[in-house]
């Protein structure tokens, strides 16, 4: 195994020593603390930047209170009040409106005011990015495209504070994330097949949904070299 960039998804169970503070004399020799301390050096001094320490301190607070006990609704709720926010964006999937209407209310209860926008802003037709008609869902028909910057612009215009995406696409969540000014979170990760629980295809891989695996699949998955447990 290379030891030329950090690989932490291979740690095995019994290693982890960052959690226990132990990087340094436990780590296997692809650990962070290995191959880039700089990097974590370098990530460790912005936090010196007092709302970057204000957000990472009221989400350690978030994770310790609620731990195995709050729902992801009520941990963002938390959140937004420990960091004083008044105003809060959802950028919503248009199959999401239902959830939204009710996301907002809730978050309404909490006396926060809300703006959202859905990803079907602008009905800019498809055609637009150059999509062809044999290339649509449902050829033969308007589609409008979804339009992830307008939703960044609406909420960043709406002055929020605090964005929450609801079942956005892949790839249309990440330049969400690019182009929003506010923080933000996910609440649904969308998938359609799996009723937006993404992580079952995981937990399935090597059973029902054997096929998420590429030509290249291990015959396991690599084990921790000894050499490496340092």
């Amino acid at each position: 195994m290379s030891y030329d960039t950090p690989s932490c998804a291979y740690c095995p169970p019994t290693i982890r020593a960052c959690r226990h503070g132990e990087s340094e004399t436990r780590g296997p020799g692809f650990c962070p603390s290995k191959v880039d301390d700089a990097a974590l050096d370098g990530a460790v001094a912005r936090y010196a930047d007092p709302f970057i320490r204000e957000v990472a301190y009221a989400s350690a607070l978030v994770e310790s209170e609620g731990y195995c006990r709050w729902t992801r609704v009520e941990e963002i709720v938390a959140l937004a009040k420990k960091l004083g926010f008044k105003k809060l964006g959802i950028a919503t999937c248009i199959s999401f409106v239902d959830h939204a209407r009710t996301l907002s209310a809730i978050l309404e209860s909490h006396g926060f005011e809300v703006a959202s926008a859905a990803c079907k802003s602008g009905g800019v037709p498809k055609e637009a990015l150059g999509v062809r008609d044999h290339e649509k869902i449902r050829p033969g028909t308007h589609e409008s495209m979804c339009n992830p910057i307008a939703q960044a612009e609406l909420l960043n215009r709406a002055g929020a504070e605090l964005n929450i995406v609801l079942g956005l696409c892949v790839g249309h969540d990440s330049l969400f994330f690019r182009y929003a000014k506010g923080l933000a979170t996910t609440l649904v990760a969308k998938d359609r097949v799996l009723a937006h629980n993404p992580v079952s295809a995981l937990n399935l891989a090597d059973t029902y949904y054997q096929r998420v695996w590429g030509p290249d699949r291990p015959a396991k998955l690599p084990a921790q070299p000894a050499e490496g447990r340092r």
